[in-house]
């Protein structure tokens, strides 16, 4: 059972990185907002079956990356579940607007920054549970690891006002952002699915 939850929260989070890349190249929002939601639903799986592999020793690490993956579920449905809503759907004032529409870089961008920040520590201490086996399981381990380095730059840009309201350029600069990270985070789901199929550990009972 393990196995198998495993391997589909894997594959939930990888269509979701490659749905929310195409719809952002391509410039359709409300597909972009609706994988990123279903990016996190298979993230917070992926974490419960990466701590249930986990050796007796990185249980700690494997618990963290479950609580930190949760918080990071629960900020990052709170951003995209108002823009495919309440965003999309109602006449907003300009005030309301500036801090819901999270292409206003306003109080939701600075939320969706908080949520990858929790993301990125949740991966560190997933990448502490990876037991090696074959040499991908290595490529995965150390993906998840400098995954958190992510962690300092999204807590500090809000604080910084790094983006806001009317800055040059910054749709672009965040979208290229975005694409590095999908073509960063694509191999975690690849590898993710390929460490959970060939595990043989007893936790996949």
């Amino acid at each position: 059972m393990n196995k198998r939850i495993g391997i589909s929260g894997s594959l939930i989070n990888l269509a979701g990185v490659i749905g929310f890349a195409g719809n952002m190249i391509w410039g359709t929002n409300f597909g972009s907002y609706l994988f990123s939601i279903f990016i996190a639903f298979g993230f917070v799986i992926m974490m419960g079956a990466f701590c249930s592999f986990g050796k007796e020793g990185a249980k700690a690490a494997g618990y963290c990356a479950i609580i930190f993956g949760a918080m990071y579920a629960s900020v990052i449905l709170l951003v995209y579940f108002a823009q495919v809503t309440t965003v999309r759907l109602e006449p907003l004032n300009e005030q309301a607007v500036s801090l819901l529409d999270y292409q206003s870089f306003g109080l939701f961008f600075s939320y969706d920054l908080l949520g990858y920040c929790l993301m990125a520590v949740a991966t560190f201490f997933a990448g502490l549970t990876v037991q090696i086996q074959k040499k991908g399981d290595r490529w995965l381990k150390a993906l998840l690891l400098i995954h958190g380095i992510f962690a300092v730059a999204c807590f500090i840009m809000p604080m910084l006002g790094i983006f806001h309201a009317g800055m040059e350029g910054a749709e672009w600069i965040g979208k290229a952002i975005l694409v590095f990270w999908c073509l960063y985070f694509t191999p975690v789901g690849i590898l993710s699915f390929r460490y959970f199929k060939n595990n043989t550990s007893s936790a996949e009972d």
